[in-house]
C-alpha cells in the first residue's frame, strides 16, 4: 500500500505536457513531431496553441490527421491561433472586414492560396476552439489575452511580460505566436507605484513580485525540415525545447536546445 502511494507520486512528478503551436498545415512536420512524442514517456497531455492550419495544400489532410489520432496518441487540446483569425476574416466572420495584415505580410497571392485551402466546414469547425487553456498555473495561449496577433519575444520588456502574466494571475505563459522557442524568466522583486494629481500625491504603493516565466513553444511547421516543440514537466515547473528534423530521405533526427532569457523585476 505504501509503495502504491510512493508510485502515484513519482508519476504525478514525472508526468509532462507536449505543447506545439504554428503547425501551419505542414503535415510532414506534425507527423515528424508525433513520432518523436512516442519516444517520450510519461506524457499525459497535448496542446497546440493555434496556428493549426495555414496556406498549404495539405491542410486539410492535416486537419483530418489531427482530428484522429493514431493508436498510443493522445487526442490534441487545440486554440485558435493568427491564421486561425485570418479564416475567419476572409469568410466575414473575424473582427474586421478586410484581410489588411495578411495582405500587408504575405500578399494576395497566399491570401487566395488559404482561400483554396480552408474550407467554410473547416473554418465553421475552427470557430469552436477555445482561445486558450488555463492548467494549474498556467496559460496556455496562441498570442496573449490581449489578441492573437500579439507576439512576445526574447526582446520584449519585462513590464510587459509582468503584465501578461498577471492579467490571469498566471505563474506560467505558453505561448506561440513569434514562432521563437525561449524561455523568459522573471525573478523575484518588487514594484512601487505612485499617483501624484494637481491636487495631491498618493501613498506610494508596493506590489511583491514572485517567480514567475513566459514560454516560447517553438513552431512546429513554419520552418521547413526543421520542427520545434515543448515539453513542460508541471510537477517540477522544468521546461524543454525538442527540435526535430525531418525530410526526404533523412529520417528523423532529435535534439534538445534552449534559449533562456532572464529578467529581474
Amino acid at each position: 500500500m505504501q509503495w502504491g502511494i510512493s508510485n502515484l507520486k513519482y508519476q504525478i512528478f514525472m508526468n509532462k505536457w507536449v505543447i506545439l503551436s504554428g503547425i501551419e498545415g505542414n503535415l510532414a512536420a506534425y507527423e515528424a513531431v508525433m513520432a518523436d512524442i512516442k519516444l517520450q514517456a510519461n506524457v499525459e497531455a497535448l496542446y497546440i496553441l493555434g496556428d493549426l492550419v495555414g496556406p498549404k495544400r495539405e491542410t486539410k489532410q492535416l486537419v483530418k490527421r489531427v482530428l484522429n489520432p493514431k493508436r498510443g496518441e493522445l487526442e490534441p487540446l487545440i486554440c485558435k491561433g493568427w491564421w486561425e483569425e485570418q479564416c475567419f476574416i476572409l469568410h466575414g466572420l473575424g473582427g474586421t472586414a478586410e484581410p489588411t495584415e495578411l495582405m500587408a505580410k504575405y500578399g494576395g497571392e497566399t491570401v487566395k492560396l488559404l482561400w483554396e485551402c480552408v474550407s467554410r466546414p473547416m473554418v465553421q469547425w475552427l470557430r469552436t476552439l477555445d482561445f486558450g487553456f488555463f492548467e494549474l498555473d498556467c496559460l496556455l495561449i496562441h498570442g496573449t489575452t490581449l489578441g492573437v496577433d500579439e507576439e512576445l519575444t526574447p526582446d520584449t520588456p519585462p513590464i510587459q511580460m509582468l503584465d501578461r502574466l498577471s492579467r490571469m494571475q498566471a505563474n506560467n505563459l505558453f505561448c506561440g505566436r513569434s514562432g521563437l522557442a525561449f524561455q523568459y524568466q522573471l525573478q523575484a522583486g518588487s514594484i512601487t507605484t505612485e499617483v501624484t494629481t494637481l491636487d495631491s500625491s498618493a501613498s506610494p504603493q508596493t506590489m511583491e513580485i514572485f517567480p514567475r516565466q513566459v514560454v516560447g513553444v517553438g513552431s512546429v511547421g513554419r520552418i521547413p525540415g526543421e520542427a520545434t516543440y515543448t515539453l513542460y514537466h508541471p510537477g517540477i515547473n522544468h521546461v524543454e525545447f525538442k527540435t526535430v528534423c525531418y525530410g526526404v530521405g533523412e529520417g528523423f533526427q532529435s535534439k534538445s536546445d534552449v534559449t533562456s532569457v532572464i529578467a529581474k523585476s
